[in-house]
């Protein structure tokens, strides 16, 4: 793994920007506004490279709109942190997807792609974890088709089932670290097909807690386990347009959307057992 060595000041025209930069989207817009910040209060934040192909020049990893935004205002050089040696392009991905994370929120298709590009390359879920320090469930979470087994991918063209149900299926057909059982994945995925996301939920967790209780006993169980309770919220237009797009993002309604952010705020607050 590259490692910084010095922080310097790099000439605009011996930059390059790489091929691994975790922004894909939008690249361009706001670059006025960062351009007047960064006339106004400096470069708060040093841009990351290492020694690109060319002979006495650098590829950038992170930075790239603040390289532009320098650019923008006429600057001649820009701080950078050098590392020791030129890294790959998966490491270079790696490294601009943790350092965004840091700084700032990339948009949901940007870290879903990265991280899916990161998994094509390392080939599992834990190499990824340890390559850019996210942890294992937010890297797992933004890989949903790519993971799946065959016979559950070849459900999900066909329409059987849909992807979240096909997710939490497989999942629940698995210990920590264990490859899933095909048949029981199928068997769960074909029943999670009609279930509500309350009952997919507590079938998972029920799985999870008893692995070696029968599968349709569990499924049963999810069935009439806990009553379910309708309640009606009202919010502002712009609430009702992000819990949309919420919803998504995650391929299902709005009502299953507004009851998973609910549990997760009710969990994280210890309101209610994770």
């Amino acid at each position: 793994m590259a490692k910084i060595i010095e922080y310097r000041d790099i000439p605009l025209d011996q930059l390059t920007i790489g091929k691994g930069q975790a922004r894909t989207q939008d690249i361009g817009k706001g670059i006025d506004e960062l351009a007047t910040s960064i006339d106004v209060q400096g470069l708060l934040q040093p841009i990351i490279v290492c020694p690109a192909q060319e002979s006495g020049k650098w590829e950038i990893l992170t930075g790239q709109r603040r390289f532009l935004a320098h650019r923008k205002l006429g600057k001649q050089t820009i701080s950078a942190a050098v590392l020791d040696q030129r890294a790959p392009e998966g490491e270079a991905k790696a490294i601009s997807i943790t350092e965004n994370l840091m700084r700032r929120k990339l948009s949901g298709k940007e870290l879903t792609d990265g991280i899916l590009y990161l998994y094509n390359i390392y080939g599992t879920i834990r190499a990824v974890v340890q390559t850019t320090g996210l942890p294992y469930k937010d890297v797992k979470d933004h890989i949903k088709y790519p993971r799946l087994l065959p016979e559950l991918k070849r459900m999900v063209d066909n329409h059987e089932i849909d992807i979240n149900a096909a997710v939490k299926a497989q999942d629940a057909a698995v210990g920590y670290d264990v490859e899933p059982d095909p048949e029981i994945a199928i068997t769960l995925a074909k029943e999670m097909a009609s279930m509500t996301g309350v009952q997919r939920k507590k079938l998972a967790k029920t799985r999870k807690e008893n692995p070696e209780k029968p599968i349709d006993d569990i499924i049963e169980e999810s069935k009439t386990g806990s009553r379910v309770t309708q309640i009606i919220a009202t919010v502002t237009q712009d609430t009702h347009d992000a819990l949309q797009q919420f919803a998504n993002s995650e391929e299902t309604t709005q009502d299953e959307a507004a009851t998973m952010l609910i549990e997760e705020a009710l969990v994280e607050r210890g309101f209610l057992e994770g």
